[in-house]
């Protein structure tokens, strides 16, 4: 498959399915902060189970080498840093971090029949009191991090280390706050650990929501189970296997569909009679949001379609792969956040078009100029304090930062809190990037 650079954008004709389809391979130049707790907790003894999963076979294809800028001759190469970090969150609340090993025992794993039932690996980042805690929750295992810059064409050997060592700003085992809040749901485009929506996950959890964000088995370049094993992207070489553009396509669609049916079992297990994770009386069920990066944007709409218990969604530059229903969402409100223009009406996404007609509620169509795909990430953030560099993709960090968690906040604070939220209504003078598109 195609490789790109961390943004880098395909021709016009294909822009947003050729950068959907090469997610797996696609250079995410930074890798997310830190925000994870070091262990997994198991919701059951037979969810704790974790005979005979295979790891997939080799999902670390080589990448292209240019995943950076190269210094002009004779420039000596920018010095490695010491150390990394996200941006702080800008809420009212500290947040904690946890993490839940779930079995689904009703289902297989689409992807490697053999490993037996499907399993979820989960991020909950939470508002948690001032002061509690101990350290701050790792970024993500330096094994995932290897994985996922070596597929890139990332192979410096100090560079694992500095990504899975990124601060963050959750700390672990710390208590919640007071009272019950909404949940939001967040899944990782295709082929990424979820580790990079750990920016978003910080931020939305200081402004008070409880953030449930997945890692899907065998969807990722690498998934380190809690017995440090290792599951590999089994799907990427289903997607590479087919030998046409509508095989990978249909494979892909699979993917989102999965993904719905990962998410309707997640909340079962936070929000049903006998919940998994400890502090579930922090979340309030009749409030649900869920968002999602490339594969994962899509996979929100497939989850609003099948699980009514999601009232609001948000697609971060993710073909439709599986389309929304014709009838509509039932009238639950939907964000869509992309690039400009690969994403704008008419350019080479048409899937936004045919999924901007069959939404049926409250809804943005939002694009962003010079972004790339993997703006609404913590790509950014941390490819820029690699030194990492795409001229095709100028968008700061900062704003690229700024902008993601304005929108998407200001969308889940109007669809799930009934706040306001005018910066919905029309262009800002404070996000002049952000195109209001209005087909």
């Amino acid at each position: 498959m195609t490789i790109f650079p961390r943004n880098r954008r395909a021709g016009a004709a294909a822009t947003a399915t050729a950068l959907a389809l090469a997610s797996l391979a696609a250079l995410a130049g930074t890798a997310a902060p830190a925000s994870a707790s070091g262990r997994a907790t198991t919701a059951t003894a037979t969810e704790a189970e974790t005979a005979s999963a295979p790891a997939s076979p080799a999902a670390s294809k080589p990448a292209s080498p240019a995943a950076s800028a190269p210094p002009a001759s004779g420039d000596p190469a920018p010095a490695a840093p010491s150390a990394l970090t996200l941006s702080r969150p800008t809420g009212p609340y500290a947040t904690g971090r946890d993490t839940l090993f779930l079995t689904d025992h009703t289902r297989a794993d689409p992807w490697v029949p053999a490993a037996g039932p499907r399993r979820l690996l989960v991020s909950l980042h939470y508002p948690a009191r001032p002061g509690s805690g101990g350290d701050p929750a790792p970024y993500m295992p330096e094994t995932e991090a290897r994985l996922m810059l070596a597929q890139r064409g990332l192979d410096d050997p100090e560079r694992p280390g500095l990504v899975a060592a990124t601060r963050t700003f959750s700390r672990t085992d710390a208590r919640p706050a007071p009272g019950r809040f909404p949940l939001v749901l967040l899944s990782p485009g295709f082929g990424t650990p979820r580790a990079t929506l750990t920016g978003l996950a910080e931020e939305l959890a200081s402004r008070g929501y409880v953030v449930a964000t997945a890692d899907h088995p065998y969807e990722s370049t690498g998934t380190e189970l809690p017995d440090g094993r290792v599951l590999t992207c089994a799907a990427c070489d289903e997607v590479d296997a087919q030998p046409d553009e509508a095989g990978r396509r249909e494979v892909l669609a699979a993917v989102s569909a999965g993904r719905a049916a990962d998410f309707s079992f997640l909340l079962d297990r936070l929000t049903g009679p006998r919940p998994a994770w400890r502090h579930a009386g922090a979340i309030d069920a009749r409030r649900v949001g869920m968002a999602g990066h490339s594969i994962g944007g899509n996979a929100a709409a497939s989850t609003m379609a099948a699980d009514p218990r999601v009232d609001a969604g948000v697609n971060m530059d993710g073909t439709f792969f599986d389309p929304a229903p014709a009838r509509g969402l039932d009238g639950r409100p939907f964000l869509m956040l992309g690039t400009d223009p690969g994403h704008a009406p008419g350019a080479g996404d048409t899937s936004w078009d045919e999924g901007w007609t069959r939404l049926d509620g409250f809804k943005r169509w939002l694009t962003v100029r010079d972004s790339g795909h993997f703006t609404f990430t913590d790509t950014p953030a941390i490819g820029e304090q690699l030194g990492i560099v795409d001229p095709d993709a100028p968008l700061s960090a900062a704003r690229s930062t700024a902008i993601t968690r304005a929108y998407v906040t200001a969308f889940f604070d109007r669809s799930l809190r009934g706040r306001p939220a005018r910066l919905l209504d029309g262009p800002s003078p404070a996000h002049p990037e952000v195109l209001f598109q209005r087909p």
